[in-house]
């Protein structure tokens, strides 16, 4: 593939909903492919569909990308030299491309009525707006100009179509997918303007990715049967088709049929970067759920692309090194959550203590009702995050960290529990009062001493700091807790099992 002097890439979203988890791909792999080619990565938001427009949607989108660290060079809300970056606020453009490929013949009037072409699909399932059918609606290839005129004059009805001839052959040269070809008696003529003097997609995409220089288009395979009409497009106005590049579709965890918004419900996991309240109730987002957006973007990167190697995890930087659309598959790739979590916890481990105590800080008062100092849920997310795969699971799991213990594995207390043990952990507690930083070595001391097993004491112990046999480093959990709470705790177990 040649790469233009200047390469710019566009992420174009529509304002109907929330940013689909595929979307947030999509705008990574042209992030990326800009980034190593020194180029421009643009937000175009494409709102010609007021009928679908969703308010907020529009705001979410910028926030996702925020989050995912994928800031764009250009945008509604940054500017550019190429704005505005709203197809809505693009309105006196769209007319005059409209009207010269009226000019030129490659488009023409149409005044069907919905209901008409209802009728006539009604009629014939394989009903087309095509060369085939042209002449017998009504459109000004069909009607004498005097009616013509008079139609316009009453302005009802009106869209501009543009016109596709039979017999041609429609090559485009697909980056991902090679030598695709279309023959021009599959197409129906586009609607291109619609009555309100709003474009349709088709044409207000490919005039703002002239107008803007796009070089690249990167979307989804779904757009792909739609580049037929685009590549005509650039043919009528005499204009050089951007490179194309088409990215296959991420697939539900079964790998039949393409991931939806239902199958998070479905499934039980986040299909939105950032929780999405919608009309028929929240959908959860990667953010809320207890996701690091780097984690997601390395999860995201390796669905559908692959470096050709076994390396698994990817910095954003990484990506941009070794990124290339020669190496995205064809075929849709399967989400695996259960890998998804698996990246996250890989970045959790490897997070700073403090910047999750900052991530959690908000949840964890709220959820508790009191206040920590962050030093202190610092300690919580060391002792706790390679226990975890969400950062959520640190105060949901770690949560006697925070509260009292709401329920004490008792069963098993009871199997180690006689009065010898009682006395073992009424000293194990006046260690810890003596001397809580090196309590470690003398309660270890103590039970070699003893005579006693590991196995014997400290299972007791650790159920009576955090009401469970598992958990975070003993030692660790002790002197974070603090002296005051693991005596208290060490008091009530032996008062429960007494």
């Amino acid at each position: 593939m040649s790469i233009p002097k200047k390469v710019r890439v566009r992420f174009a979203p529509s304002p109907t909903g929330a940013l689909h988890i595929g979307g947030v791909r999509t705008a990574l792999y042209n992030y990326l492919f800009a980034r190593q080619n020194g180029g421009d990565f643009i937000l175009r938001i494409e709102d010609t569909d007021q009928g679908r427009y969703v308010p907020g949607a529009e705001d979410y989108i910028v926030r996702s990308l925020e989050w995912a660290g994928l800031s764009p060079d250009e945008s509604p809300q940054k500017g550019g030299p190429c704005g505005p970056y709203r197809q809505s606020e693009r309105m006196s453009i769209y007319k005059q491309y409209a009207d010269e490929l009226l000019e030129k013949g490659f488009a023409y009037y149409a005044f069907d009525t919905a209901e008409e072409l209802d009728t006539k699909r009604k009629a014939d399932p394989a009903f087309r707006y095509d060369a085939s059918s042209r002449t017998s609606l009504r459109n000004s290839l069909s009607l004498s100009p005097e009616e013509t005129q008079t139609l316009l004059n009453s302005g009802q009805n009106v869209v501009i179509r543009m016109k596709i001839d039979s017999g041609q052959t429609i090559h485009i040269r697909d980056e991902i997918r090679g030598d695709v070809s279309f023959q021009s008696e599959e197409l129906d003529d586009k609607v291109i303007l619609k009555g309100d003097g709003m474009p349709t997609y088709h044409l207000a995409n490919i005039v703002d990715d002239h107008l803007m220089e796009i070089s690249h288009v990167i979307r989804g395979e779904e757009w792909l049967p739609s580049t037929a009409h685009h590549v005509l497009l650039y043919r009528y106005f005499d204009w050089t088709a951007p490179v194309f590049a088409h990215l296959p579709l991420i697939l539900k965890p079964t790998g039949q049929g393409k991931l939806s918004k239902r199958d998070g419900a479905i499934f039980g996991f986040p299909v939105f970067p950032l929780d999405w309240q919608a009309e028929d109730g929240l959908y959860k987002g990667f953010r809320e759920t207890g996701f690091l957006p780097e984690a997601v973007i390395n999860f995201l990167g390796l669905i559908g692309w692959s470096p050709g190697t076994d390396q698994e995890i990817f910095s954003k930087e990484d990506f941009v090194k070794d990124f290339s659309l020669e190496r995205i598959h064809k075929a849709g790739a399967r989400f695996d959550y259960d890998k998804a979590k698996w990246f996250n916890q890989h970045y959790i481990i490897h997070s700073q203590n403090e910047d999750l105590a900052l991530l959690i800080q908000n949840d964890v008062e709220q959820k508790f009702g009191t206040s920590f100092t962050t030093e202190y849920i610092s300690g919580v997310c060391g002792l706790m995050k390679e226990r975890v795969h969400l950062h959520q699971e640190i105060w949901e799991k770690g949560y006697f960290f925070f509260t009292e213990i709401s329920e004490h594995d008792l069963d098993t207390a009871k199997q180690k529990w006689n009065q010898e043990t009682a006395n073992h952990l009424h000293h194990i507690s006046k260690m810890v009062q003596e001397d809580i930083e090196s309590c470690e070595t003398t309660i270890k001391l103590y039970i070699k001493e003893q005579n006693l097993k590991m196995g014997e004491i400290l299972p007791l112990l650790r159920i009576a700091v955090s009401g469970k046999v598992q958990g975070p480093d003993l030692f660790g959990t002790i002197r974070l807790l603090g002296i005051q709470k693991v005596t208290d705790r060490i008091s009530g177990l032996t008062d429960m099992l007494a």
